[in-house]
């Protein structure tokens, strides 16, 4: 009988203990934010309306037609003038840049910015397991994460990653190593370092697709903390939902719109085709098919699909041919699901075409908006600069769902959905003056200063001299 109850209870007891263990073993792959610290330059590394003039002025393979089509870009832009730029622009050596001149400006990021968050998190850089880092357009060796193991006198067991090449979205491309990882080992810290090198790649030619980029980009960096120990969910500012990442690098009209290439006379620089927004909107809707049932409501999904039925009987009842201008919309209601939006600050263009697509107000869109004005296109950095606007705003509570997007070359369009675990406030680098944010208008000087360009003739053009 004893022998009977046994060989009864014995494959219950056995499911219990599997169940047990996969519960457990879920709740330790859960990856969560401690704390994260944003880059902020010194000031003698800000880019105002005087010193654009005079870097502009400094490349002599420039004419009238580029003087204007400058001006047009840097107006629209939606970046204002207290953006930051490598040191080698104010030493006007930016033509000739050398590998110290690169490194200089990823330790000075990495020496302030993970200093004060290990500091203020109380984690002793002895205690990281993993550390990620990405800097797309710099690859020194030894590599810069093993510059940061080396400062901080890391472990010797320590996980490392070095990404290269991914481009603005590479934040994210990083956290998905971060969570598979964690996927593995219980109880870990991991660091995640994200910035870019611009002091080896301005590009000092006159193709109009490569000198755009030297009016977008700028300076900056963030570090991250996060962890999968449970026991420190109570201290946690963000855990992770789910995350989702499109590739679009097979179709050769995404993989070239967004390259580093050479010029006809040979300049390296970075190249932004024509056909850029249209690769965009294919990586994002295929991107948002995918992470939208991860994120919405039963109830706003069946919402959806009968509207899009409707909709498509009437179109195969009406004339055919006809076509509605306009930019596309998703349709969906994404505010069923999600809370607040932090997207990429690539552009003005780029945060009013999500917009549109997610069918956002201008409440939604003020943070990336602002953190373009105030920071400028940091490149995969700039998520995490509108996150921090949105807590320096006091507008982060506990429950609430935050969405990241972000676009990189490739073409890749990468999203996640992060719960906010308490109710957050700290400043982060906002603090000093997210009073003044948002500003009576985002218009920037460069026009009034530089206006006059628009008038000139090329035949009799002359740049005048200080």
């Amino acid at each position: 009988m004893e022998l009977f109850s046994f060989l009864l209870f014995f494959p219950i007891l056995l499911v219990c203990l599997k169940l047990w263990k996969c519960v457990s073993d879920r709740r330790d792959q859960e990856c969560y934010i401690l704390d994260y610290q944003c880059y902020k330059p010194t000031d003698d590394r800000m880019v105002g309306t005087e010193f654009c003039g005079e870097v502009i002025k400094r490349n002599k393979n420039l004419g009238l037609n580029e003087y204007k089509f400058l001006l047009k870009a840097i107006v629209s832009s939606g970046i204002g003038e207290q953006t930051y730029a490598p040191r080698i622009m104010f030493s006007g050596r930016e033509e000739s840049p050398k590998l110290a001149d690169g490194i200089l400006e990823m330790e000075e990021f990495f020496h302030d910015s993970i200093g004060k968050l290990l500091s203020r998190a109380g984690v002793s850089p002895q205690e990281i397991d993993l550390l990620v880092v990405n800097v797309s357009m710099l690859s020194a060796v030894p590599c810069l994460s093993t510059r940061i193991v080396n400062h901080y006198k890391m472990r010797e067991d320590i996980k490392c990653f070095n990404l290269t090449g991914m481009g603005c979205s590479a934040s994210l491309i990083s956290l998905d190593i971060v969570r598979n990882v964690f996927k593995s080992y219980r109880n870990k810290y991991a660091l995640l370092v994200t910035s870019e090198s611009l002091s080896p790649n301005w590009y000092a030619g006159n193709d109009r697709s490569m000198i755009l980029a030297n009016c977008l980009f700028r300076s900056g960096g963030c570090a991250i903390l996060l962890t999968n120990n449970k026991s420190l969910k109570h201290r946690a500012m963000f855990k992770l939902k789910c995350l989702v990442r499109t590739h679009h690098g097979a179709r050769d009209e995404s993989y070239n719109c967004c390259i580093q290439t050479e010029d006809e006379k040979g300049r390296v620089g970075f190249h932004l085709g024509k056909n850029l927004p249209k690769a965009a909107t294919r990586s994002f809707v295929d991107n948002l098919r995918v992470i939208s049932p991860k994120i919405l409501p039963v109830r706003e999904l069946v919402r959806f699909m009968l509207v899009s039925l409707v909709k498509k009987w009437n179109r195969q009842g009406s004339t055919k041919g006809t076509t509605t201008p306009g930019p596309v919309r998703s349709g969906v209601n994404f505010k069923s699901g999600v809370d607040h939006f932090c997207i990429h600050t690539g552009g003005k263009a780029v945060i009013d075409g999500i917009g549109i697509s997610l069918d956002l107000t201008e409440y939604d869109l003020e943070p990336a908006r602002m953190t373009l004005h105030r920071f400028g296109n940091t490149s995969a950095s700039s998520l995490w600069y509108v996150l921090a606007y949105m807590e320096a705003k006091k507008r982060l509570k506990k429950g609430d769902k935050v969405l990241m997007i972000s676009f990189g070359a490739g073409f890749k369009c990468n999203s996640c959905l992060w719960e906010i675990v308490r109710d957050l406030g700290d400043g982060n680098v906002w603090k000093d003056e997210i009073e003044k944010y948002p500003p009576k208008t985002l218009l920037n000087p460069y026009m009034e200063k530089y206006g006059w360009i628009q008038d000139e003739d090329i035949s009799t053009f002359k740049l005048p001299q200080d």
